[in-house]
């Protein structure tokens, strides 16, 4: 077991001690490591724990129809569900209180604990065993794919652009959000060579960038909703170009067409 690390908040200190004595007392359990701001030493009285619990193999089924169980032993669980709507069904996403706590515990059979997007800090194994798995892989967060965002972006444009025209302008910020999340954030997070998670941390990793996108946000109203869609797609043509990737085929018949449809959504508008 190793100390937990001195720069986290007490509350959640306290927990992963807790999480520490409780599971280390179950032997159908191999280790547990903390991963996300916990290794950056970025931690504060808003972060999440996100937790990685290594199983043995042979009582994973059991542990995973556990969950609630092993959840409500490490502290005042207020509720409780599994990752499916995040892709990952394995992970049961806690929230603990007072005082309150989000807390993402994530259960692997040991040997898929070497197939991970970060190398977690290890705060307890049983025989140094979640140290080998983990030495059995390479750490690989994914890269935003830029063809796959290429082929992919104009037609959300005129999606987007479509909505404001019918004038279902919940759905066209819910674009905008999808665009901020999917395709701008994780480019711009890339430029600066933080990890393209979304928008996450963006104004702390890439407040230039940052400044930038507030341009993306609109206001409750069609032209402001059109004229932010449209500097989307302005940042967008921006970090593309940064970007310099090779043999990359760019769909400028797609975008000079969704470009020319929301401009004739916002003259529409703009018309008395």
């Amino acid at each position: 077991m190793v100390e937990i690390r001195t720069d986290v908040p007490e509350a959640q200190a306290a927990l992963l001690r807790r999480v520490v004595e409780r599971l280390s007392a179950d032997p159908r359990l191999v280790g547990v490591a903390a991963g996300g701001s916990y290794l950056t030493g970025t931690m504060d009285q808003f972060s999440d724990l996100d937790l990685v619990v290594a199983v043995e193999p042979a009582a994973f089924l059991e542990v995973l129809a556990d969950r609630p169980r092993i959840a409500a032993s490490l502290g005042p669980l207020l509720s409780a569900f599994t990752g499916e709507h995040v892709g990952e069904p394995r992970v049961f996403i806690c929230l603990y209180g007072p005082p309150l706590l989000h807390v993402d515990l994530k259960f692997v059979a040991l040997a898929d604990a070497a197939q991970r997007v970060e190398d977690p800090a290890v705060l307890w194994e049983r025989d140094g065993r979640l140290s080998a798995a983990l030495r059995e892989g390479t750490a690989r967060y994914p890269a935003p794919d830029l063809q796959w965002l290429e082929d992919r972006f104009w037609v959300w444009v005129h999606y987007g652009a479509g909505k404001i025209g019918r004038g279902e302008l919940f759905e066209a910020h819910d674009m905008l959000a999808f665009l901020r999340a999917r395709a701008l954030g994780p480019l711009m997070l890339q430029t600066v060579g933080a990890r393209p998670n979304g928008v996450r941390r963006l104004e702390q990793a890439a407040p230039g960038w940052a400044r930038e996108m507030q341009a993306t946000v609109a206001k409750y109203e069609p032209r402001s909703t059109a004229l932010a869609l449209r500097e989307a797609a302005q940042i967008y043509r921006a970090l593309r170009g940064a970007a310099a990737v090779p043999d990359l085929v760019v769909r400028r018949e797609a975008e000079a067409a969704a470009m020319a449809y929301l401009d004739g959504i916002l003259a529409r508008r703009d018309s008395p």
